[in-house]
C-alpha cells in the first residue's frame, strides 16, 4: 500500500514505543479465570507528536496535508466539550499557521463549560479564533458547512475535517500505522496475537482494518466501542475500512468479518463515567504508571479487562492494547478517578 502519492506532513518524526506491560499484565491475570489472562503490549500513540499525542496526530498528517495542498487558511472541525481531535487539530492548525474553528457537539445537555479545564482549557490557551456550540443530536456537517460559508464571506478558505478525522484521508494515518506496527514486530520479535483498539468515529479501526489487511499482516483486530454497540458502530467501521482501501486502489474487498467490535462498556452514555473504566485507569496508573482518559482510552481498556476476565482472550495470548492517548481530558474528571465521587 503506497502512501506516498498523497500530501503528508510530519508531526512525529520516529515510531511510537511497542513495549511490554508485565506488572498490569500480572494484576490482571490475577483476577482472571485459573489465574492467567492475556500478555498485554501498549502501542504508545499517546507519545504522537502534536501535544500531548494521541491518535488523531496520523489522521491529521494526511489531513493538513491536503489542506495546505488545497491552499486552505482557516480549519474547520467539530466534537465533543472536551474532544480530544478538536485539541489536537487546533495544535496542527496553528503549527501550520492556520486559523481554525469549532462546532462542539453537546452529546450531554449542560455539559459545555467555557471556563472547563482539560481540553476546554487548551482551546483558548491555543487560540482558538471560534467555538460554536450545538445541541446533542445537531446537524454537525450543515453546522460545519455554514461556518465555512462564514468564513468564505469573511475572504478566507475554509477546509472541513469530519469528526474525530475519520474519512479516507484519515485513515491513511492506521494504514501508516499498521505499517510501522509490522516493522516493529519484526524489529522486536514480537508475536502479537490479537489487537485492542478503540471504536468510536472510526477512522483510526477502519484504517488499521485496511492497514492490515492490505499489508498481509494476519492479526485478528478487536474494537471497543466508545459510543455505539456493534450493531450500530460495525458498518461504520466497515465503511470506513473499505474507503480507504478504495481510496488507496489496491483492488482489496474488506471482509465483512474482519470488523469484530464489542459493546457494552461505553455505557451509560458516551463521555459519561462508570466504575469499569475507574478501575482501568487506576490500575494502569498503579502498576505501569501510563495514564488513560476517562471517555475513551479508559473505557477501552476496561473492555480488555471484562474480556480478559470473561476467558475471551487464551491463556498467556500475546495481546497489543492500542493507546490512543486522551491525557487532558483526565483532569477534568479527577474526583471521579480518583475515586472521590461515586460513579
Amino acid at each position: 500500500m503506497d502512501l506516498s502519492r498523497f500530501p503528508r506532513r510530519n508531526y512525529t518524526p520516529f515510531p511510537t514505543p511497542l513495549e511490554r506491560a508485565p506488572r498490569f499484565s500480572a494484576a490482571l491475570a490475577a483476577s482472571c479465570p485459573g489465574g492467567v489472562g492475556p500478555d498485554i503490549w501498549f502501542k504508545r500513540d499517546d507519545m504522537l507528536g502534536l501535544f500531548p499525542g494521541g491518535n488523531k496526530t496520523r489522521k491529521l498528517e494526511f489531513l493538513m496535508g491536503e489542506a495546505l495542498a488545497q491552499g486552505a487558511d482557516t480549519i474547520i472541525t467539530c466534537g465533543a466539550p472536551q474532544s480530544n481531535h478538536c485539541r489536537i487539530t487546533l495544535s496542527a492548525a496553528v503549527r501550520e499557521g492556520l486559523k481554525c474553528r469549532f462546532v462542539i457537539e453537546e452529546r450531554v445537555p449542560g455539559s459545555y463549560s467555557q471556563t472547563a479545564s482539560g481540553n476546554n482549557f487548551m482551546f483558548h490557551l491555543m487560540g482558538i479564533e471560534a467555538i460554536t456550540v450545538v445541541p446533542g443530536g445537531s446537524d454537525i456537517a450543515a453546522a460545519m458547512a455554514q461556518m465555512a460559508d462564514q468564513v468564505r464571506a469573511e475572504g478566507g478558505k475554509p477546509y472541513i475535517i469530519p469528526g474525530g478525522g475519520s474519512n479516507a484521508i484519515g485513515g491513511l494515518g492506521y494504514v501508516a500505522c499498521a505499517q510501522e506496527l509490522q516493522q516493529q514486530f519484526f524489529d522486536q520479535g514480537a508475536q502479537i496475537d490479537r489487537v485492542v483498539v478503540g471504536s468510536g468515529s472510526s477512522g483510526t479501526h477502519g484504517g488499521l482494518v485496511a492497514g492490515f489487511l492490505g499489508n498481509h499482516i494476519k492479526i485478528p483486530i478487536v474494537g471497543i466501542g466508545v459510543s455505539r454497540d456493534p450493531a450500530d458502530q460495525e458498518p461504520l467501521v466497515f465503511k470506513e475500512a473499505q474507503a480507504v482501501a478504495d481510496l488507496l486502489d489496491v483492488g482489496l474487498t474488506i471482509p465483512r468479518d474482519a470488523v469484530v467490535s464489542v459493546g457494552g462498556y461505553w455505557q451509560p452514555k458516551y463521555s459519561i463515567p462508570n466504575a469499569a473504566m475507574v478501575e482501568a485507569v487506576q490500575m494502569l496508573a498503579r502498576t505501569e504508571g501510563i495514564l488513560l482518559d476517562p471517555v475513551y482510552t479508559g473505557k477501552i481498556m476496561a473492555g480488555l479487562i471484562g474480556l480478559a476476565r470473561e476467558g475471551y482472550f487464551k491463556p498467556s495470548e500475546q495481546v497489543l492494547f492500542l493507546h490512543t492517548g486522551g491525557l487532558p481530558s483526565l483532569h477534568a474528571y479527577e474526583d471521579v478517578v480518583l475515586g472521590r465521587v461515586e460513579v
